[in-house]
């Protein structure tokens, strides 16, 4: 009996320890928006810890402190598991090839694995065995001290169109207040450059934040700045560009369109968000008419020029709103994004 349980604890042991190794692998190596148990378990278990001080916080600003600190904590949380993970199968395959006892095996795993030294192998089997989870060890720390460089780097190339936005359509970021800033600055004819550069940030923004899926809960440097609602801002921008605004239509603003919805979906996709992936003409939207209403009589009154059918503009707007209303609502809810309107500040339908 003792025989195959030895037997049995050498094979979930070794199973563990590969089953570690391909969890890091996929976490921090993979170049594919790829879930893992391991790390998703993490995310969550740390989530779920942080919503005791978050019951007690009374204002986002101390909503957003603890936030903060929610994905820098869970992603240095996930080397003391990974390491755990493997002492605990190589537990169980010293223990297989026959230490004497739970203890001693543990032991043995322990010193290997933080290359401590103070327990020592007794034959050639063992001797191997230390030899690679200590390389194991070694190998876990070094992954995880590669990938913090390439994960922050995407950071920054995020936030600084974030902080841009900032200048160009206020804080809290608005659709309307982009367009009257823009045509007050620049001139609604150079509008093209800025679809052309955000459609380039969605596209990075959809690779990034799927394969380097952590970055969706790193939160900007200013409170009130988020990817999220940056998105729908410039998402709501280029909507209003096409269907309410009197001038020649832009295909960069179509693509930019394109791009950020298609980057949302993504990685809505990657946290099982549900949405509905093919809406028509016509489902409800999160805005209504009346809040459409009151965009366009902005429009106007800064003197810009807008489309005389306002009905038409509406459906228009609807028609591009519809592709991104589910997603945006549910990845700002996901996130805990600052309150922006027309993102934010709504629940989705």
């Amino acid at each position: 009996m003792i025989l195959i349980l030895r037997i049995l604890a050498l094979l979930l042991g070794t199973l563990l320890v590969f089953f570690t190794l391909f969890s890091a692998i996929r976490t921090l190596v993979l170049p594919r928006a790829i879930q893992d148990p391991i790390t998703s378990f993490t995310f969550t278990a740390i989530r779920w810890m942080l919503n005791f001080p978050l019951r007690w916080s009374d204002n986002y600003q101390d909503r957003d402190r603890v936030m903060a600190y929610y994905a820098p904590f869970a992603l240095l949380t996930l080397l003391p598991v990974w390491l755990l993970l493997v002492a605990i199968g190589y537990t169980g395959i010293f223990w297989g090839l026959g230490i004497p006892g739970w203890y001693d095996a543990f032991l043995l795993s322990g010193s290997s694995l933080l290359t401590l030294g103070f327990a020592r192998a007794e034959n050639f089997v063992q001797l191997n065995l230390v030899y690679s989870e200590a390389t194991i060890g070694l190998l876990l720390i070094a992954l995880l001290i590669a990938y913090l460089p390439t994960m922050y780097a995407a950071f920054q190339r995020r936030e600084s169109a974030v902080a841009l936005l900032e200048v160009r359509a206020g804080n809290p970021p608005s659709a309307v207040e982009m367009l009257v800033r823009f045509n007050r600055i620049h001139g609604l004819s150079q509008l093209h450059e800025t679809w052309q550069s955000w459609e380039n940030w969605f596209v990075d923004l959809q690779e990034s934040h799927t394969s380097l899926s952590m970055l969706v809960f790193f939160r900007s440097p200013q409170a009130r700045h988020s990817w999220i609602t940056a998105s729908g801002t410039v998402l709501d921008a280029a909507a209003l560009s096409l269907s309410t605004l009197d001038i020649p239509h832009d295909f960069q603003a179509d693509l930019c369109l394109r791009a950020g919805y298609l980057a949302l979906r993504h990685i809505a996709d990657f946290f099982n968000v549900p949405y509905n992936p093919n809406p028509h003409t016509g489902d409800p939207i999160s805005i209504t008419r009346a809040e459409f209403d009151q965009a366009y009589d902005q429009l106007t009154e800064q003197d810009l020029p807008v489309k005389f059918n306002r009905d038409q503009a509406w459906r228009d707007y609807a028609g591009w709103r519809v592709n991104y209303d589910q997603v945006l609502l549910a990845l700002a809810d996901l996130t805990m994004a600052p309150e922006a309107p027309w993102s934010s500040d709504r629940k989705a339908n």
